[in-house]
């Protein structure tokens, strides 16, 4: 490869990392503009808000109270397909790798010790 091919190769890399983070900065920027994160919580605090109406009105009128009618769920399952791929993917690619690097420390041990 010639030393002009290394440097435009060089010089797009850069440049599609750049307008990768621009992208990825102008989404963000946008997202903290309109108040997609504070829209987030404040639902949360309503959901709160009817929940503690709705304990008040329970304890008023004498009924039996448990706390798991008044709590929302906490923890969210993103079990799916794709998750369930990408953890078995990672796992054997973890694996190889470590058979990878011992049989290279193997190797070199056998090629310090000839």
């Amino acid at each position: 490869m010639k030393i002009e091919d290394k440097e435009k190769f060089f010089c797009k890399t850069i440049s599609n990392i750049f307008f990768l983070f621009l992208i990825i900065f102008v989404t963000l920027y946008m997202a903290y503009q309109t108040g997609y994160y504070e829209i987030e919580e404040r639902k949360k605090v309503v959901l709160t808000e009817e929940a503690i109406k709705k304990f008040e009105e329970d304890v008023a009128n004498g009924k039996n109270i448990d706390l798991d009618d008044y709590i929302g769920e906490t923890k969210k399952n993103y079990n799916n397909t794709t998750s369930k791929f990408g953890l078995f993917l990672s796992q054997k690619i973890g694996e190889y790798a470590a058979a990878g690097i011992q049989n290279t420390f193997k190797f070199l041990d056998k090629m310090i010790q000839n």
